[in-house]
């Protein structure tokens, strides 16, 4: 039997509003959802950032977005503007993609810098930032890596998936995550939760924040279908 209840659940998740396909109108209907759930965050594209506050300004649920996202392939400058410009219109948690390919290259000193300009930008404005790292494409040892650079770029979150890459969250790379930075940086998984009990067994696991896109059917302890 679960110890956690609904609520305690809702709490923990950032509920990803990613489709390329999603309209204005889908964007309303996830913040009502959001709001009448009571999660953590609607978590959108930089371009919605600002209908999103405007949607959830009188709610207790905090707007994120992605950065860079899905492939983590903008220039370092561009990134920073992107935090920059999201910070103005009303986001208060950033989501960004490490740079995947400079990272395979191990240009470490790239990607703890590209991840550093935005942390600067975040950080001066109170923004927490949460680094994804596209896992699906690494070993342990890699995933272990990129939460090193994380934590010395000085983000705030390591996070497994963009939801649009291969493979998902799994418990074994939560496990390197949880040991490699757990104690000193928040740990999102992301991508494949589908179910309540998937939910609850990644918070048991001792993971800070969810990343889901089904969010009603895990909360309602039904199994969602589709991709994310």
């Amino acid at each position: 039997m679960s110890t956690y209840t609904k609520e305690q659940v809702a709490k923990t998740i950032d509920h990803a509003v990613l489709k390329p396909e999603f309209t204005d109108n889908d964007l309303r209907a996830h913040a009502a959802m959001c709001i009448e759930q009571g999660v953590y965050s609607m978590c959108v594209k930089p371009c919605d950032v600002k209908m999103a506050a405007e949607l959830l300004k009188d709610s207790d649920v905090k707007v994120s977005c992605v950065l860079s996202f899905p492939h983590g392939a903008d220039a370092t400058s561009v990134k920073a503007f992107q935090a920059k410009q999201a910070i103005e219109d009303g986001v208060q948690e950033i989501d960004m993609v490490m740079n995947i390919g400079k990272f395979m290259s191990e240009d470490y000193a790239y990607v703890k810098s590209d991840i550093e300009a935005v942390v600067k930008e975040a950080h001066a404005n109170g923004v927490k930032v949460k680094v994804i790292q596209e896992s699906g494409f690494l070993s342990k040892e890699q995933v272990a890596k990129a939460c090193e650079l994380s934590y010395e770029a000085g983000a705030d979150f390591v996070k497994t998936s963009t939801g649009f890459g291969p493979g998902s969250a799994t418990t074994e790379i939560i496990q390197v995550m949880i040991e490699t930075v757990g104690s000193k940086m928040e740990v999102k998984p992301s991508g494949g939760i589908r179910s309540w009990e998937t939910a609850v067994g990644y918070l048991e696991q001792g993971v800070d924040r969810l990343g889901v896109g089904s969010t009603e059917a895990v909360l309602n302890g039904s199994t969602a279908t589709g991709e994310y």
